[in-house]
Protein backbone atom coordinates (compact mmCIF):
# COMPACT_ATOMS: atom_id res chain seq x y z
CA UNK A 1 0.00 0.00 0.00
CA UNK A 2 2.59 2.09 1.17
CA UNK A 3 4.54 1.17 -2.23
CA UNK A 4 1.66 2.25 -4.45
CA UNK A 5 1.18 5.64 -2.67
CA UNK A 6 4.71 6.42 -3.23
CA UNK A 7 4.59 5.89 -7.00
CA UNK A 8 1.32 8.24 -7.28
CA UNK A 9 3.03 10.43 -5.54
CA UNK A 10 5.98 10.79 -7.94
CA UNK A 11 3.39 10.33 -10.75
CA UNK A 12 1.67 13.28 -9.48
CA UNK A 13 5.08 15.38 -9.34
CA UNK A 14 6.42 14.50 -12.76
CA UNK A 15 3.16 15.00 -14.63
CA UNK A 16 2.83 18.50 -13.12
CA UNK A 17 6.34 19.14 -13.74
CA UNK A 18 6.57 17.80 -17.07
CA UNK A 19 3.58 19.89 -18.38
CA UNK A 20 4.55 23.02 -16.49
CA UNK A 21 0.89 23.73 -16.13
CA UNK A 22 -2.34 20.88 -16.13
CA UNK A 23 -5.73 21.49 -15.04
CA UNK A 24 -7.59 18.76 -12.71
CA UNK A 25 -9.30 17.76 -15.85
CA UNK A 26 -5.84 17.03 -17.73
CA UNK A 27 -4.49 15.18 -14.89
CA UNK A 28 -7.49 12.43 -14.99
CA UNK A 29 -7.33 11.71 -18.63
CA UNK A 30 -3.27 11.35 -18.36
CA UNK A 31 -3.83 9.20 -15.11
CA UNK A 32 -6.38 7.26 -16.67
CA UNK A 33 -4.11 6.17 -18.87
CA UNK A 34 -2.03 4.77 -16.52
CA UNK A 35 -1.96 1.16 -14.67
CA UNK A 36 -1.99 2.88 -11.51
CA UNK A 37 -5.17 4.06 -11.93
CA UNK A 38 -7.09 0.55 -12.20
CA UNK A 39 -9.54 2.10 -14.43
CA UNK A 40 -10.65 4.61 -11.88
CA UNK A 41 -10.54 8.65 -11.94
CA UNK A 42 -8.77 10.79 -9.29
CA UNK A 43 -11.15 12.22 -6.82
CA UNK A 44 -10.64 15.93 -6.01
CA UNK A 45 -10.51 15.21 -2.55
CA UNK A 46 -7.81 12.22 -2.97
CA UNK A 47 -6.11 14.69 -5.29
CA UNK A 48 -5.87 17.13 -2.34
CA UNK A 49 -4.59 14.83 -0.24
CA UNK A 50 -1.63 13.61 -2.62
CA UNK A 51 -0.95 17.81 -2.61
CA UNK A 52 -0.48 17.90 0.49
CA UNK A 53 1.50 14.22 1.53
CA UNK A 54 4.02 15.21 -1.56
CA UNK A 55 4.66 18.88 0.27
CA UNK A 56 4.92 16.83 3.55
CA UNK A 57 7.60 13.97 1.93
CA UNK A 58 9.45 16.19 -0.46
CA UNK A 59 9.03 19.94 0.31
CA UNK A 60 7.04 20.45 -3.21
CA UNK A 61 4.46 22.40 -3.14
CA UNK A 62 1.35 22.01 -5.91
CA UNK A 63 -0.01 25.40 -6.04
CA UNK A 64 -3.43 26.21 -8.02
CA UNK A 65 -3.81 29.35 -10.64
CA UNK A 66 -7.08 30.43 -9.71
CA UNK A 67 -7.20 33.88 -12.14
CA UNK A 68 -6.20 31.93 -15.52
CA UNK A 69 -8.32 28.59 -15.86
CA UNK A 70 -7.34 26.79 -12.17
CA UNK A 71 -4.36 24.90 -13.67
CA UNK A 72 -1.73 23.57 -11.16
CA UNK A 73 1.90 23.81 -11.43
CA UNK A 74 4.93 23.07 -9.21
CA UNK A 75 5.65 26.40 -6.89
CA UNK A 76 9.30 26.16 -6.28
CA UNK A 77 10.12 24.03 -10.04
CA UNK A 78 13.47 26.24 -9.69
CA UNK A 79 14.64 23.99 -6.74
CA UNK A 80 14.08 20.76 -8.40
CA UNK A 81 15.90 22.28 -11.45
CA UNK A 82 18.92 22.96 -9.37
CA UNK A 83 19.87 19.25 -8.81
CA UNK A 84 19.87 17.69 -5.56
CA UNK A 85 17.49 14.89 -3.98
CA UNK A 86 14.14 16.58 -5.12
CA UNK A 87 15.47 16.26 -9.20
CA UNK A 88 17.24 12.92 -7.89
CA UNK A 89 13.78 11.13 -6.42
CA UNK A 90 12.22 12.46 -9.53
CA UNK A 91 14.27 11.42 -12.35
CA UNK A 92 14.81 7.97 -10.58
CA UNK A 93 10.96 6.86 -9.89
CA UNK A 94 9.60 8.92 -13.05
CA UNK A 95 11.66 6.67 -15.25
CA UNK A 96 10.94 3.14 -13.18
CA UNK A 97 7.44 4.38 -13.41
CA UNK A 98 7.16 5.34 -17.38
CA UNK A 99 8.76 1.95 -17.77
CA UNK A 100 6.51 -0.24 -15.83
CA UNK A 101 4.13 1.70 -18.01
CA UNK A 102 5.64 0.67 -21.13
CA UNK A 103 6.50 -2.69 -20.84
CA UNK A 104 7.74 -3.09 -24.88
CA UNK A 105 10.49 -0.77 -24.19
CA UNK A 106 11.82 -3.29 -21.11
CA UNK A 107 14.61 -4.73 -23.20
CA UNK A 108 15.81 -1.62 -24.46
CA UNK A 109 16.37 -0.08 -21.11
CA UNK A 110 19.66 -1.52 -18.94
CA UNK A 111 20.07 -0.82 -15.28
CA UNK A 112 22.46 -1.75 -13.30
CA UNK A 113 21.25 -4.87 -10.58
CA UNK A 114 19.72 -3.05 -6.83
CA UNK A 115 19.97 -5.40 -4.10
CA UNK A 116 16.28 -5.83 -2.52
CA UNK A 117 15.86 -3.89 0.06
CA UNK A 118 13.96 -0.65 -1.82
CA UNK A 119 10.52 -2.20 -0.39
CA UNK A 120 11.37 -0.73 2.56
CA UNK A 121 12.36 2.70 1.46
CA UNK A 122 8.62 4.27 1.11
CA UNK A 123 7.58 3.17 5.16
CA UNK A 124 10.71 4.27 5.87
CA UNK A 125 10.08 7.78 4.21
CA UNK A 126 6.65 7.78 5.73
CA UNK A 127 8.19 7.12 9.80
CA UNK A 128 10.24 10.10 8.81
CA UNK A 129 7.49 12.34 7.81
CA UNK A 130 5.37 11.17 10.62
CA UNK A 131 7.97 10.94 13.41
CA UNK A 132 7.63 7.28 14.24
CA UNK A 133 10.09 5.02 15.07
CA UNK A 134 10.24 1.86 13.47
CA UNK A 135 11.12 -1.94 14.79
CA UNK A 136 13.83 -3.53 11.92
CA UNK A 137 15.02 -7.14 11.67
CA UNK A 138 18.38 -6.56 10.37
CA UNK A 139 21.18 -9.12 9.76
CA UNK A 140 24.40 -7.42 9.48
CA UNK A 141 27.31 -9.12 7.83
CA UNK A 142 28.77 -9.49 10.65
CA UNK A 143 26.19 -11.85 12.29
CA UNK A 144 25.18 -15.07 11.55
CA UNK A 145 21.15 -14.46 11.64
CA UNK A 146 18.91 -10.90 12.16
CA UNK A 147 18.14 -9.44 15.46
CA UNK A 148 15.45 -6.71 16.02
CA UNK A 149 14.93 -3.54 17.64
CA UNK A 150 14.11 -0.11 17.44
CA UNK A 151 15.43 2.96 15.52
CA UNK A 152 14.66 6.40 14.44
CA UNK A 153 14.97 7.39 11.58
CA UNK A 154 16.60 10.34 10.75
CA UNK A 155 17.82 10.63 6.64
CA UNK A 156 18.30 8.03 3.97
CA UNK A 157 21.17 8.14 1.37
CA UNK A 158 21.87 5.96 -2.02
CA UNK A 159 25.19 5.13 -2.25
CA UNK A 160 26.41 2.68 -4.87
CA UNK A 161 23.22 1.57 -5.76
CA UNK A 162 22.22 0.74 -2.24
CA UNK A 163 19.94 2.19 0.01
CA UNK A 164 20.64 3.13 3.64
CA UNK A 165 18.73 4.60 6.33
CA UNK A 166 20.92 6.93 9.35
CA UNK A 167 19.00 6.41 12.39
CA UNK A 168 19.50 6.62 16.20
CA UNK A 169 19.08 3.12 17.70
CA UNK A 170 17.66 2.74 21.15
CA UNK A 171 19.76 -0.38 21.64
CA UNK A 172 23.12 1.44 21.18
CA UNK A 173 22.01 4.62 21.98
CA UNK A 174 24.14 6.27 18.77
CA UNK A 175 23.42 7.07 15.46
CA UNK A 176 24.10 4.32 13.02
CA UNK A 177 23.90 3.75 9.47
CA UNK A 178 21.76 0.72 8.04
CA UNK A 179 21.53 -0.80 4.75
CA UNK A 180 17.75 -1.91 3.28
CA UNK A 181 18.90 -4.93 1.40
CA UNK A 182 19.94 -5.98 5.16
CA UNK A 183 16.53 -5.58 6.84
CA UNK A 184 14.32 -8.57 7.04
CA UNK A 185 11.54 -7.20 8.42
CA UNK A 186 10.33 -3.76 9.08
CA UNK A 187 7.06 -2.50 11.35
CA UNK A 188 5.95 0.77 12.49
CA UNK A 189 5.64 1.08 16.17
CA UNK A 190 3.46 4.23 15.82
CA UNK A 191 5.36 5.25 19.12
CA UNK A 192 6.60 9.05 18.28
CA UNK A 193 9.82 10.56 18.60
CA UNK A 194 11.60 14.26 18.38
CA UNK A 195 13.61 14.66 15.65
CA UNK A 196 16.75 16.20 17.21
CA UNK A 197 17.10 20.27 15.98
CA UNK A 198 21.23 19.90 15.63
CA UNK A 199 21.28 16.83 13.64
CA UNK A 200 22.00 17.90 9.65
CA UNK A 201 21.96 15.50 7.30
CA UNK A 202 23.99 17.16 4.87
CA UNK A 203 26.50 18.25 7.31
CA UNK A 204 26.91 14.77 8.93
CA UNK A 205 28.34 12.99 5.69
CA UNK A 206 30.20 16.21 4.51
CA UNK A 207 33.65 14.95 4.53
CA UNK A 208 32.36 11.18 4.27
CA UNK A 209 33.26 9.91 0.61
CA UNK A 210 30.33 7.66 0.96
CA UNK A 211 28.22 6.05 3.67
CA UNK A 212 30.72 5.54 6.29
CA UNK A 213 31.28 8.47 8.90
CA UNK A 214 34.32 6.75 11.20
CA UNK A 215 34.75 9.45 13.71
CA UNK A 216 38.06 7.72 14.50
CA UNK A 217 39.63 8.91 11.37
CA UNK A 218 40.16 12.69 10.92
CA UNK A 219 39.42 14.87 8.16
CA UNK A 220 42.90 15.45 6.15
CA UNK A 221 43.67 17.33 3.36
CA UNK A 222 44.61 14.36 1.10
CA UNK A 223 46.49 15.17 -2.77
CA UNK A 224 46.09 12.50 -5.64
CA UNK A 225 48.21 12.59 -8.92
CA UNK A 226 45.83 11.08 -11.87
CA UNK A 227 47.59 10.50 -14.88
CA UNK A 228 46.74 11.03 -19.05
CA UNK A 229 42.70 10.59 -19.66
CA UNK A 230 42.07 9.79 -15.92
CA UNK A 231 42.11 13.25 -15.62
CA UNK A 232 39.38 14.26 -17.67
CA UNK A 233 37.16 11.84 -15.96
CA UNK A 234 37.74 12.79 -12.39
CA UNK A 235 36.99 16.59 -13.71
CA UNK A 236 33.87 15.64 -15.13
CA UNK A 237 32.79 13.35 -12.18
CA UNK A 238 34.69 14.78 -8.80
CA UNK A 239 35.26 11.97 -6.11
CA UNK A 240 34.23 14.33 -3.62
CA UNK A 241 32.45 17.64 -3.15
CA UNK A 242 35.46 19.28 -1.68
CA UNK A 243 37.65 18.69 -4.61
CA UNK A 244 39.88 21.28 -6.03
CA UNK A 245 42.34 20.41 -9.04
CA UNK A 246 45.81 22.22 -7.28
CA UNK A 247 48.02 21.62 -10.48
CA UNK A 248 47.94 20.74 -14.52
CA UNK A 249 50.03 19.78 -16.86
CA UNK A 250 50.01 17.62 -19.49
CA UNK A 251 50.40 14.52 -18.61
CA UNK A 252 49.00 14.77 -15.15
CA UNK A 253 46.97 17.13 -12.58
CA UNK A 254 47.06 16.96 -8.90
CA UNK A 255 43.78 16.79 -7.18
CA UNK A 256 43.52 17.89 -3.18
CA UNK A 257 40.08 16.78 -1.13
CA UNK A 258 39.21 17.62 2.45
CA UNK A 259 37.71 13.95 3.61
CA UNK A 260 38.13 11.27 6.54
CA UNK A 261 40.28 8.68 4.49
CA UNK A 262 37.90 5.76 5.44
CA UNK A 263 37.91 2.25 3.86
CA UNK A 264 35.81 3.15 1.24
CA UNK A 265 37.82 5.98 0.02
CA UNK A 266 40.70 3.81 0.09
CA UNK A 267 38.62 1.36 -2.07
CA UNK A 268 37.87 4.31 -4.58
CA UNK A 269 41.41 4.92 -4.91
CA UNK A 270 42.29 1.41 -5.43
CA UNK A 271 39.80 1.28 -7.88
CA UNK A 272 41.46 3.04 -10.40
CA UNK A 273 44.81 1.56 -10.56
CA UNK A 274 47.98 2.96 -12.11
CA UNK A 275 46.36 5.75 -13.22
CA UNK A 276 45.70 7.30 -9.88
CA UNK A 277 48.81 7.89 -7.13
CA UNK A 278 48.43 9.16 -3.65
CA UNK A 279 50.89 12.19 -2.95
CA UNK A 280 50.26 12.75 0.29
CA UNK A 281 49.60 12.78 3.20
CA UNK A 282 52.75 10.55 3.56
CA UNK A 283 50.96 8.06 6.49
CA UNK A 284 48.17 7.89 3.93
CA UNK A 285 50.28 7.10 0.97
CA UNK A 286 51.87 4.34 2.66
CA UNK A 287 48.62 2.53 3.42
CA UNK A 288 47.84 2.44 0.03
CA UNK A 289 51.49 1.05 -0.56
CA UNK A 290 51.29 -1.69 2.11
CA UNK A 291 47.72 -2.51 0.34
CA UNK A 292 49.22 -3.16 -3.21
CA UNK A 293 52.11 -4.98 -1.95
CA UNK A 294 49.94 -7.70 -0.47
CA UNK A 295 47.98 -7.68 -3.52
CA UNK A 296 50.74 -8.41 -5.00
CA UNK A 297 51.77 -11.66 -3.40
CA UNK A 298 48.51 -12.45 -4.38
CA UNK A 299 50.06 -12.51 -8.30
CA UNK A 300 53.64 -13.92 -7.08
CA UNK A 301 52.85 -17.36 -7.81
CA UNK A 302 51.52 -18.50 -11.97
CA UNK A 303 48.76 -20.70 -11.38
CA UNK A 304 47.74 -23.16 -13.99
CA UNK A 305 45.30 -22.82 -16.51
CA UNK A 306 42.08 -23.89 -15.41
CA UNK A 307 40.33 -23.53 -18.89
Amino acid sequence: MAKSLFNKYIWLVDTIYRTKKITFEEINERWLCTTLSDGEEISLRTFHNHRKAIEEMFDINIECNKKAGYYYYIENIDDIEKGGVRSWLLNTFAVNNLINESHHLKQKILFENIPSGQQYLAPIIEAMRDNHTIEISYQSYLRDKPHSFNINPYCVKVFRQRWYVIAHCSLYDAIRTYALDRIHDLQDTDLKYTYPTDFDSQHYFNFSFGIIRDEKYSVEKIQVKAYGNKCKYIRALALHSSQKEIESMPEYSIFEYFVRPTYDFQQELLSHGDEIEVISPTWFRIQIQEVIKRMCKHYDTILPSRI
